[in-house]
């Protein structure tokens, strides 16, 4: 059974979560405040965490930027936040999903669903990919999922390194927002081809020495993404 942790300080929406979550066979906890939910997150072995921003001891967005410090497994942020900077910043800390308050208990679960999915099966690809690719000063390392720039390790978010991997094996070909999005989030992933340049421009953050003149992810202008040829 899949397990499943809700941080959520409003204790009606965090239960109404947890009850259609174990009417679909997850077995979930609840932690209402920051930073027992970390506390939680990092000895409890979970498949997926649900956050709210909004919360007591430690906010959402710190919670999400310290888990994934340690943590690759998916994040999924639901808030009554809705601008655009907040979802922004929620990927960008490594957020893999981002669902506004109100919302269809029904859509969540199937959220979880799919992600808790699109998870399993990355693992086990990773099992049968190049073990290690290069371009450069850069270095990704599939089997311990880690980057190194310089011989100095990059920290890459799971979408994030997901991402810069499948560009990597796949350099020199252009591929566009919404087939980046298909490949790397899923077909039946529920979301907005908009994050893959969300999270194309945090990596490059990460991995370039001139980000605004970018070596490794080039972008083609009315065509989309490709990792640089060596």
């Amino acid at each position: 059974m899949k397990k499943i942790l809700i941080v959520e300080d409003d204790r009606e929406i965090a239960e109404l979560e947890r009850d259609y979550l174990e009417a679909s066979d997850f077995e979930v906890t609840i932690e209402g405040d920051g930073i027992k939910g970390r506390e939680e997150a990092l000895k409890g072995k979970y498949d997926l965490i649900i956050l709210d921003l909004m919360l007591p001891g430690l906010d959402g967005f710190n919670l999400c930027r310290r888990l994934r410090e340690e943590l690759d497994i998916p994040v999924i942020i639901v808030s009554a936040r809705q601008t655009d900077i907040d979802k922004i910043r929620g990927f960008g800390l490594g957020a893999d999903d981002y669902l506004t308050k109100p919302f269809s208990p029904s859509e969540l679960v199937a959220r979880v669903k799919a992600h808790v999915s699109r998870y399993e099966q990355l693992t086990a690809k990773e099992q049968t990919r190049i073990a290690q690719l290069s371009c450069g000063r850069l270095t990704l390392e599939a089997k311990s999922h880690r980057v190194f720039k310089d011989g100095e390790e990059v920290h890459l978010t799971n979408r994030e390194f997901e991402l810069l991997q499948f560009l990597m094996e796949n350099r020199g070909l252009v591929f566009s927002r919404e087939t980046l999005f298909e490949r790397i989030w899923g077909l039946d992933a529920l979301g907005d081809s908009a994050t893959v340049a969300v999270h194309i421009n945090r990596i490059r953050d990460k991995i370039e020495t001139d980000p605004a003149h970018p070596a490794y992810i080039e972008t083609v202008r009315g065509a989309g993404y490709r990792f640089h040829r060596d």
